[in-house]
């Protein structure tokens, strides 16, 4: 019975600590293996549909789509879906942009996506994917073009920070860097494929509709879905850093809370596709499938950082020579945190805000709490900037 309890407590820090060591073999992988590109390059100039969800709120609205109307690009064409939404006061003279209302209330992702697809006015070659909150950049669909254009059918861009007003807004700022980095650069870089983001990405539409169609996906999480099955086809999904689209981050304690509820329960919903992933990596001895499978098991960045300092912690009495090999397993995940902060360049307010991050903690601890209703308490998440 002791030596069954030694060998599941030996696991159970073999299972959370290589989450520490993570993006250093990233790191490693990264800097050895270099992926054969895609054959058959060209130079279209494909038509998108710029498809733009919003829930409830339309307060961000026009901005987002007078950033789409100055795209540096003229073959597309916007749908705006606004889901439970007041429009009354929303006018758009441009005749690029189609208002949709829906009649019945979709309160979802996908439905919008699809209600909007349904209603396409003409057969678009791609359909991107931007929240009302968001602004892309000028050349934002010139440069998602430039990877469509080397063979691939899904991009994800680089969502920046629009907002670095308060610590939480820092913060989440900061944690996307991170991500950005390893998730979508490192991972797309070493032969696999960049995570999904849930805007600021870019799909061949009969790719989308194939992935998505027969899918009943309730609550937040469609991004989730959608990459797992893309990846499935054994396809990459390509990372386009230049495709730069500017997100709202949470700058207040509630909204982070709310967020990270619906984030925390799509994981805990969707990280069992990891384990499909891998075994079809391992059966079609596919890079691709095994390496973003990895990547899907992987719990969210707070909850392992919790669990791997309660270990240590727990070693100093059990075990201090293990508790020193975690404290080195900390110390190479902080070099590694540091690294996509500097390699990202990020902003001076994002290092200062850095002080903050166990109260930022605290408040993803309580979203732990919330995770079951998640879906239930809120939809989207309402920004307060003006």
């Amino acid at each position: 019975m002791l030596v069954l309890l030694f060998v599941l407590w030996i696991f159970i820090q073999v299972v959370i600590g290589y989450n520490l060591l993570l993006p250093f073999i990233l790191s490693l992988v990264h800097y050895f293996v270099r992926p054969k590109g895609l054959s058959g390059v060209s130079e279209t100039e494909p038509d998108y549909a710029v498809i733009i969800t919003a829930y409830q709120y339309t307060d961000t609205l026009p901005q987002a789509v007078a950033s789409v109307l100055k795209l540096n690009y003229d073959k597309f064409l916007v749908y705006v879906v606004a889901d439970n939404c007041d429009t009354s006061t929303l006018t758009f003279d441009d005749e690029r942009v189609i208002l949709l209302k829906p009649e019945h209330v979709l309160k979802g992702n996908t439905r919008s996506h699809f209600y909007a697809i349904d209603r396409f006015k003409r057969q678009h070659d791609y359909i991107t994917i931007i929240d009302s909150d968001n602004v892309v950049h000028p050349e934002y669909l010139n440069e998602i073009t430039k990877c469509l254009n080397q063979g691939f059918d899904a991009v994800q861009g680089l969502r920046e920070a629009k907002n670095l007003d308060t610590t939480y807004a820092c913060l989440d700022a900061a944690r996307d860097l991170y991500y950005h980095h390893f998730d979508c650069k490192v991972l797309f870089e070493s032969g696999s494929s960049s995570t999904l983001s849930g805007s600021g990405m870019a799909f061949a539409t009969s790719l989308y509709k194939e992935c998505l169609q027969n899918e009943q996906i309730s609550g937040a999480g469609f991004d989730k879905i959608l990459q797992a099955r893309i990846v499935q086809r054994d396809k990459r999904i390509a990372f386009a850093p230049s495709a730069i689209l500017y997100d709202e981050k949470t700058s207040q304690p509630q909204q982070l809370v709310d967020q990270r509820s619906r984030w925390l329960n799509t994981w805990f919903k969707y990280f069992k596709l990891g384990f499909l992933l891998l075994w079809k990596g391992v059966n079609n001895f596919s890079w691709n499938q095994f390496l973003f499978g990895l990547i899907l098991l992987r719990p969210p960045l707070f909850l392992f950082l919790i669990l791997s300092v309660l270990l240590m912690l727990a070693n100093l009495y059990v075990n201090p020579f293990i508790s020193l090999i975690w404290m080195l397993a900390l110390a190479v995940f902080t070099i590694c945190f540091f690294k996509a902060l500097l390699f990202s360049k990020a902003d001076r307010r994002i290092y200062k805000a850095l002080i903050g991050i166990p109260k930022f903690v605290f408040y993803q601890i309580i979203s732990l709490t919330k995770v079951r209703k998640a879906n239930i308490r809120s939809v989207s998440t309402r920004h307060y900037r003006t």
